[in-house]
């Protein structure tokens, strides 16, 4: 199984030196966890860890990482001037929407001037060959369509954590347009993905790290909006999207320089009350009542078209609804039972399921 998964994405980040922002959070440790299996040298750029436990920690991965605030554009600089990158994964960011209700400045300066310091750092470094800066499924202006949102669809967001995001789109094509398209300048895309889970996230107001809390402590998990709908999909669904682009970019193909949705099949398209019936499918234990008291606007109905991706990269899911829950359900019931970490392994069976159903990054 090493040499399959060093071998993935036509071997295009072995030993590729990578700089990632945002790698002690809960998918970029995850991305890091696959950017090392895939041999490549990452360096990290990113606050501390924001909870005890998280994954980051957990993985003890042999990599650098640089603990930097990316609003200060002088740390970003250091950091790019001393790695060298030959691409740059862009995840760092105040990533919920609840917090940033309580903190609206904290979240437009990082989500925004903190990509404006990653590109700006990047955009005069020979060495960085792509960019792939990752935003949201919830940057586009959301009309409530029972159909999924388009890449060409119109951006915007209610809450500041939305609004940033969709903001941090327009800094990227601003950047894309102005300093990124001459020959020989650096490929940068953006994507945007839907409500990933999976093993090792402890945030806060998220539903998934709530409930297993809720869990712990033997306590009922109060939700807000159980008839709310989201994309939901793995984070391995949407690092392998990321991990494609990035490799087509890689191979100097300017025409992928674009934003990109990387969501589930419309089965993935569930209220939470689903996610919620399914979960106690696996783990019994867990509990949860209605809260009938007020809570800041959250969207009800939100969805991804990917059929931009699924035709023009060959992107496809490989776990569905079902196969996400479990394998997060796993990974939560096995830490809390034992303390192992079975993130490489539940890797190891994503790539073999990938295999399987062949999907194109795991061609030869």
């Amino acid at each position: 199984m090493a040499s399959l998964v060093v071998n993935l994405f036509g071997g295009a980040y072995l030993n590729r030196r990578v700089l990632l922002t945002g790698h002690t959070g809960f998918k970029g440790s995850w991305l890091a966890l696959w950017l090392t299996r895939l041999g490549a040298h990452v360096t990290g750029a990113s606050l501390a860890p924001a909870t005890n436990p998280n994954h980051w920690d957990l993985l003890e991965l042999d990599a650098v990482s640089h603990r930097i605030d990316i609003r200060d554009p002088d740390a970003v600089a250091r950091v790019v001037e001393e790695a060298q990158p030959e691409i740059v994964f862009h995840l760092a960011a105040q990533p919920l929407v609840r917090r940033s209700y309580v903190a609206p400045v904290e979240t437009w300066a990082t989500n925004v001037m903190g990509t404006c310091h990653v590109l700006e750092a990047c955009r005069t470094m020979s060495s960085v060959k792509a960019i792939v800066a990752v935003t949201t499924d919830k940057c586009y202006e959301n009309n409530e369509w029972v159909w999924g949102y388009r890449e060409c669809d119109r951006l915007g967001g209610h809450d500041p954590y939305s609004a940033s995001k969709a903001a941090a789109e327009l800094v990227a094509a601003s950047y894309r347009a102005s300093f990124m398209s001459t020959t020989n300048a650096s490929l940068l895309a953006t994507a945007r993905a839907g409500n990933v889970i999976g093993g090792g996230d402890w945030s806060e107001d998220r539903l998934i790290p709530d409930l297993v809390r809720a869990m712990v402590n033997g306590a009922s998990l109060e939700i807000r909006s159980p008839n709310a709908t989201r994309p939901w999909q793995h984070v391995l669904e949407s690092l392998s999207g990321y991990l494609l682009l990035g490799q087509r970019l890689l191979t100097g193909q300017n025409c992928f320089a674009e934003p990109w949705n990387f969501g589930p099949d419309s089965h993935g398209n569930r209220s939470v009350s689903d996610v919620l019936r399914h979960m106690s499918e696996s783990w019994p234990e867990i509990k949860w009542h209605t809260t009938t008291q007020y809570h800041p606007h959250e969207a009800r109905l939100l969805s991804l078209d990917s059929t931009k991706a699924h035709t023009l990269l060959r992107w496809q899911p490989v776990w569905d609804f079902d196969d996400a829950l479990r394998h997060t359900a796993e990974w939560y019931r096995t830490w809390l039972a034992s303390g192992e970490v079975v993130s490489v392994r539940q890797l190891d069976q994503y790539v073999e399921d990938a295999a399987a159903i062949g999907a194109s990054w795991c061609e030869s």
